[in-house]
């Protein structure tokens, strides 16, 4: 059996399955969407975000790019994080990493000319450890070095996330969301916070929106 065709049948076995238990199962889906969380993750396939938290489907709204960047100039995750904040109103948003992440890894090396476009998306990750450069050369194997580049791009995530005019403005006019920086250890399945970010967070003034409306 062809791959595409299997998957279309565990599709139809699993939406079976899913009516056979719950009845209403899929005309509850069908109504509106109400997830507490934003989900940032990457691409890659060995982190499905709803799985690998337990979550059911309408929980978590999700927003997955190589190496989970909050890339300023990017619209596709600038749109999904202003329509999570501002119209689904989440309360907490997650940028989560995970150890031996091929992105971080091929940050980490020089650019290969035959990946123009990665390349520019890998651009971002190059500065960030160019600006931790003395921090990750300083550890003793390439694999310490790939998972401190995995922690600090995850940190300088959310710090971009709370640099958003959305975030600020949301922050100063609701106190949401919390923002969390998390990795996931592929080895042993678990999650751990980096960094926490509260509505009341100081930052750095020149990233501040001063004139942003109380309403």
């Amino acid at each position: 059996m062809r791959p595409f065709e299997k998957l279309l049948l565990e599709n139809k076995a699993w939406a079976e399955e899913k009516t056979i238990r719950e009845t209403d199962y899929f005309s509850r889906l069908a109504g509106a969407q109400t997830p507490d969380f934003l989900w940032i993750g990457c691409s890659d396939s060995r982190v499905p975000a709803e799985i690998i938290v337990n979550a059911q489907p309408g929980e978590i709204f999700v927003h997955r790019n190589i190496a989970n960047q909050v890339i300023t100039t990017d619209f596709n995750s600038l749109s999904v994080i202003q329509y999570a904040v501002d119209v689904l109103k989440v309360s907490h948003v997650i940028v989560c990493g995970h150890y031996n992440c091929g992105g971080i890894r091929a940050a980490l090396s020089p650019q290969r000319s035959e990946l123009l476009i990665v390349n520019k998306w890998l651009m971002h990750i190059k500065d960030v450890y160019r600006l931790h450069q003395a921090e990750i050369n300083a550890l003793e194997t390439d694999e310490e070095r790939a998972e401190r580049l995995v922690e600090l791009n995850v940190i300088e995530q959310v710090q971009t996330l709370a640099h958003l005019s959305v975030i600020q403005h949301s922050w100063k006019r609701y106190q949401r969301p919390v923002l969390h920086g998390c990795v996931y250890g592929l080895n042993d399945g678990i999650i751990k916070e980096l960094i926490r970010l509260p509505p009341e967070t100081l930052i750095h003034p020149i990233y501040q929106y001063a004139d942003l409306p109380e309403t």
